[in-house]
């Protein structure tokens, strides 16, 4: 990639990218690497992709996985954010292992780890923005989790499918029972049980890999 482009994208999405001098600037594009990742890759199992993450297109899902191999997903993301959590430099209190999946094709800029914590030593603005984003990623985290622990499944699914469709300013969702499990942190059966119930009750319709929401106030009214 053109270090004009990688300079344009960094314009667009980080804060403090005028704040830093034309040295700094350099130092960001010139160490900056471009890579790709296919659907279901998970990307965070090398070194070279420990740093900062800015996603070009695409999206990617950060989940945990436990022993007996159940899925939470602590939030995703899409094109024009930043990943921190394979940025050590900012997370070494992290006791458990995360993992980053490609939702699908995925394009990222990636600052490598040892360039980030040169970067960040000499200027406080990158700092405090690495601290800032990595407080409002792990508060995200720790609601999913708190969801999962202490919220019944229904108000879960009803909260997972008005946030999609707000975010996506539709009321046709394209998640397949699986896909909504995954991120829920359930089994697919209660999945599915839960979404026939909300079908019964006219809340959704269901077809094949898709939820479309028919009444948007009772979802809310389950939700809350």
């Amino acid at each position: 990639m053109e270090v004009f482009a990688i300079q344009k994208m960094y314009g667009q999405y980080y804060p403090f990218w005028e704040l830093l001098t034309e040295n700094e600037k350099n130092f960001f594009c010139s160490h900056s690497i471009h890579k790709k990742f296919n659907k279901g890759e998970l990307i965070n199992r090398t070194e070279q992709c420990s740093g900062f993450v800015l996603i070009l297109s695409g999206h990617m899902r950060i989940h945990i996985l436990s022993e007996e191999g159940r899925e939470v997903t602590l939030f995703r993301l899409s094109a024009g954010n930043i990943c921190v959590f394979t940025a050590r430099c900012v997370l070494d209190s992290i006791s458990f292992d995360v993992l980053i999946e490609a939702e699908e094709d995925l394009d990222v800029l990636i600052l490598p780890l040892k360039n980030f914590n040169e970067i960040s030593a000499s200027n406080i603005h990158v700092k405090c923005f690495a601290y800032q984003l990595a407080t409002e990623r792990f508060s995200e985290a720790m609601w999913r989790l708190q969801q999962v622990l202490f919220m019944r499944a229904d108000r879960r699914l009803a909260l997972l499918l008005y946030e999609e469709m707000e975010q996506l300013q539709t009321n046709e969702i394209k998640l397949t029972h699986e896909q909504i499990a995954k991120y829920m942190g359930s089994a697919r059966e209660v999945v599915s049980r839960l979404l026939r119930y909300f079908a019964d009750e006219n809340i959704v319709e269901l077809s094949r890999g898709t939820v479309k929401v028919l009444d948007k106030q009772k979802l809310e009214m389950m939700k809350n």
